[in-house]
């Protein structure tokens, strides 16, 4: 046993999730990273059928694969003889509204303003939904001159949330002027309290909501309620016969990152792969939605998962890739968690001394949320840190559909809606509530490709370009890297480029 120690701590890895043939021995991985190693073993087992048996066969190909990481080599990539995009031939129209970015001193005055703008903003577009303002108190305090049996209408922030003994939701929900109890009751025989006590589950600690119901013993039984919400609008084709693609979480650094898969992508937007060519001729903006780069101490003991330790090396290498895209298509990228600018949401764009002597006119370094408003198409770009937060309050969220926890940020028009969940800048302005309504909603960070509909604003994941973690093994987490979301914005059709299969 003590001779086959490596082989030990391997198994204890895998949990017996994996058998390990008797042919191998300690002397097959010494050397290896060991949490990396079954990190890979479970990953490549998890897309096969059949019994998980690890033979030296599959062993010596899987550390072979680990062995040849290195450090990202960009390549130069020539633009095609034979390629006439027609988004060469379109003058680039666009405008930029980025997220304010204050700068606080962390006073408790601070918390006061940020949640008193954040409440009005949303209380505003509450207000907007037809036939729930009749009855609507001013504040909440306002109850308490209503008797036994009256109907009333409130507006308010949950302050708190439990579930009754029997099974009811009491929700405490207070304003500038007090607090109210509301309950909503569980119903099995009448289908529309049934539907109203459902959607109570999905509420959350400071979501913005009115209510209306009947005061019974000091509650208020709710009987209807919304969010701030979008509403139902139609998207609009451009004029122009273009198309905008979507990435995020490149994470260049990264023992993981897929240099050939991106590689692939860069050749495709020069016209150097045949495979839906004329669509690569289309694209016109390109927006790259935040973790370029791997970082330096994002989680413990990052340094084992770094091909690149060097955090200005890492950006370097990422924008020696960009050289590589056509100067004629506009590229927009924000930071997101794992970038090295400060981590409470709204991000400031990465800095000069990130970009080191990296220029390009066509490329634009903007801000984590930004709105890009593309020949009147109307684009939210946000790299979606909150959507852990999201996935792990909300029912029926989940990493494997991150487009039904989008759409719930969308109901909520704030793109971080429970606070805490990830740091926000406490500033006297939210920039994160979303006051104009987007025709496409664009996130990441949660490795996921997804993409739905909601009240007429399309919804994009755009995945990931690092191949699965140690982390995500752990956590059930399978991403759907390499795959490129491209909207064309006058036919309003998304499509999915997957360069694990192109140019391969």
């Amino acid at each position: 046993m003590s001779e086959n120690r490596l082989i030990v701590e391997l198994a204890n890895r895998l949990n017996n999730r994996v058998v390990i043939a008797s042919e191998i021995s300690d002397a097959n991985i010494r050397g290896a990273d060991i949490e990396a190693l079954s990190a890979r073993i479970e990953s490549f087992f998890s897309e096969k059928q059949g019994a998980a048996i690890l033979t030296r066969q599959i062993l010596e190909q899987i550390v072979k694969q680990q062995e040849d990481e290195k450090v990202p080599e960009t390549i130069e990539i020539s633009h095609s003889s034979d390629f006439k995009p027609m988004a060469k031939e379109v003058g680039r129209r666009f405008t930029l509204r980025e997220s304010r970015i204050d700068k606080t001193g962390g006073k408790a005055s601070d918390f006061t303003d940020y949640f008193r703008d954040r409440f009005d903003k949303l209380r505003d577009f509450v207000r907007l939904h037809q036939g729930m303002m009749s009855g609507m108190l001013r504040g909440i305090d306002a109850i308490k001159q209503y008797a036994e049996g009256k109907d009333v209408g409130l507006i308010g922030m949950v302050y708190d949330k439990i579930i009754t003994k029997n099974g009811n939701i009491l929700v405490t929900l207070e304003d500038e002027t007090g607090t109210a109890k509301v309950l909503f009751v569980k119903q099995t025989s009448n289908p529309k309290s049934g539907e109203v006590f459902e959607n109570a589950k999905k509420l959350v600690s400071d979501d913005v909501i009115a209510i209306k119901g009947k005061i019974y013993n000091k509650l208020v039984i709710v009987n209807t309620f919304v969010w701030p919400d979008i509403p139902i609008h139609h998207r609009t084709p451009t004029e122009s016969d273009i198309a905008v693609a979507m990435m995020s979480d490149v994470h260049v650094g990264s023992k993981l990152f897929m240099e050939k898969e991106f590689s692939h992508m860069l050749k495709w937007l020069n016209g150097n792969i045949d495979s839906k060519k004329e669509l690569a001729g289309k694209i016109k903006y390109l927006i790259i939605n935040g973790d370029v780069a791997d970082g330096i101490g994002v989680y413990p003991n990052q340094d084992k998962d770094l091909a690149v330790l060097d955090i200005y090396k890492q950006y370097s290498i990422f924008f020696d890739f960009l050289y590589s895209i056509p100067e004629y298509i506009e590229v927009f990228i924000t930071p997101g968690n794992h970038d090295a600018v400060q981590r409470a949401e709204p991000q400031p764009p990465l800095t000069r001394e990130l970009l080191g002597d990296f220029k390009m006119s066509n490329v634009h370094i903007i801000a984590n949320p930004t709105n890009i408003n593309i020949e009147g198409l109307k684009v939210l770009a946000y790299h979606g840190t909150s959507l852990d937060s999201v996935i792990q309050a909300i029912p029926e969220c989940s990493y494997a559909k991150p487009e039904i926890a989008m759409t719930e940020i969308l109901k909520r028009r704030h793109l971080s809606p429970i606070y805490g969940g990830n740091i926000i800048v406490p500033s006297s302005k939210d920039a994160l509530v979303i006051d104009q309504v987007p025709d496409i909603l664009h996130m990441g960070h949660v490795h996921k490709n997804g993409a739905s509909d909601y009240h007429g604003t399309l919804i994009v994941n755009s995945g990931t370009w690092q191949a699965r973690t140690a982390f995500q093994v752990k956590q059930g987490h399978i991403p759907t890297p390499g795959i490129l979301p491209v909207y064309e914005s006058k036919s309003m059709v998304l499509s999915n480029v997957d360069f694990n299969s192109i140019g391969v």
